[in-house]
């Protein structure tokens, strides 16, 4: 069992990674959900990354306020938050470790749940479903319940739900982990990227033995103009298939390359490639022929054979398979071809904003 710096029993560390979120309460709101949770045992280790506004002065004051609860961590380089989770992860005392991110908030029993749920049934993963909203609220209601793991995932995980999990892992802060499990596999995140999860959240997955859910949205995703998948840029394209390549090393590492070669070959093709090629000439303006080619290439060196791939052909859709193929057959015609469908694509909604 871990131990509190009084010597008492601790159940749970949520870690908080936190990087300029000062701004219309964000922080406060998510710091205040925590600080009210229904159990007892447990800290909550907020991380600055390196703010530049006055987050870590709120973070200060809740560790003033509640000095039996709060532990704040800083450093001066910003490590984006696959940095800032490993930080809390080295600092944890709990025998349960939970992700939040600093924008978001979860229900006053999110946690007395999760917990609840490992107990009854033995589990070492336990997770639930979100809800996505535009505004500061506790009331699902007013946003978009979103199913964050199906419950032919859950169970007892013997190899077919592993492979589901190593497939759609679902978000990692709607989930808490059996601390011993991560720290026995020398679990961590990557540094200095956007998109840590795409590679820790399957690599993860296969070392849990049993996993449960709790089927309701106590997990609020807050969603806002300065949120990541808001907006796209070269570099968060670059920073996925970072974590696709990532993904792959670590799998050869660790010997799940061979055993899982199908599912690592599609969660490749699809980080890397499919949904960065789509995001890229979606929502890059002016996008580049040169990035384009880099990305055949490189699902081409190491999954020449991607489009054979079962999962590919049964959850790509038909139209994305289409253009795949002609940029196989020639990246400049795909590009100019991507890039009128998207002039269209523009000019009707113009034309149906007018009428």
């Amino acid at each position: 069992m871990g131990k509190s710096e009084t010597g008492g029993k601790m159940r749970l560390s949520i870690i908080v990674p936190v990087y300029n979120m000062a701004a219309d309460g964000k922080l406060n709101f998510c710091m205040d959900s925590l600080v009210g949770q229904t159990i007892d045992d447990y800290e909550i280790i907020a991380v600055d990354d390196a703010s530049t506004d006055n987050s870590l002065e709120i973070l200060r004051e809740y560790e003033n306020r509640f000095p039996d609860k709060v532990r704040v961590l800083t450093y001066p380089v910003n490590r984006r938050q696959g940095g800032a989770k490993n930080e809390g992860m080295r600092a944890a005392l709990g025998d349960w470790i939970g992700f939040i991110d600093s924008d978001d908030w979860v229900a006053a029993d999110y946690y007395e749940k999760l917990l609840g749920k490992a107990e009854e049934t033995g589990a070492d993963l336990v997770g639930c479903d979100y809800c996505l909203v535009t505004e500061h609220t506790f009331c699902a209601d007013a946003g978009t319940v979103v199913q964050n793991n199906t419950m032919d995932q859950t169970g007892v995980l013997d190899t077919e739900a592993h492979r589901k999990l190593f497939m759609r892992p679902g978000s990692m802060v709607i989930k808490i982990y059996k601390a011993s499990v991560i720290r026995e596999n020398h679990l961590d995140f990557p540094e200095g990227i956007f998109y840590e999860d795409n590679c820790a959240g399957s690599i993860w997955s296969l070392y849990f033995r049993h996993f449960e859910k709790v089927e309701e949205p106590l997990y609020f995703y807050y969603q806002h103009g300065g949120s990541t998948v808001h907006y796209i840029t070269e570099e968060k394209c670059r920073d996925r298939m970072r974590a696709a390549v990532m993904l792959h090393e670590e799998c050869q590492e660790r010997g799940f390359a061979d055993g899982y070669h199908r599912e690592l070959c599609y969660r490749f093709a699809e980080l890397y490639y499919v949904i960065t090629l789509f995001s890229y000439m979606q929502g890059v303006k002016g996008p580049r022929l040169s990035f384009v080619r880099e990305l055949q290439k490189g699902v081409g060196e190491r999954f020449p054979d991607f489009q054979e791939n079962p999962y590919y052909l049964k959850n790509t859709g038909r139209e994305e398979q289409r253009l795949i193929a002609l940029q196989g057959r020639t990246n400049v015609g795909f590009y100019l071809y991507y890039r009128l469908k998207m002039a269209v694509r523009k000019i009707r909604k113009l034309r149906a904003g007018l009428f």
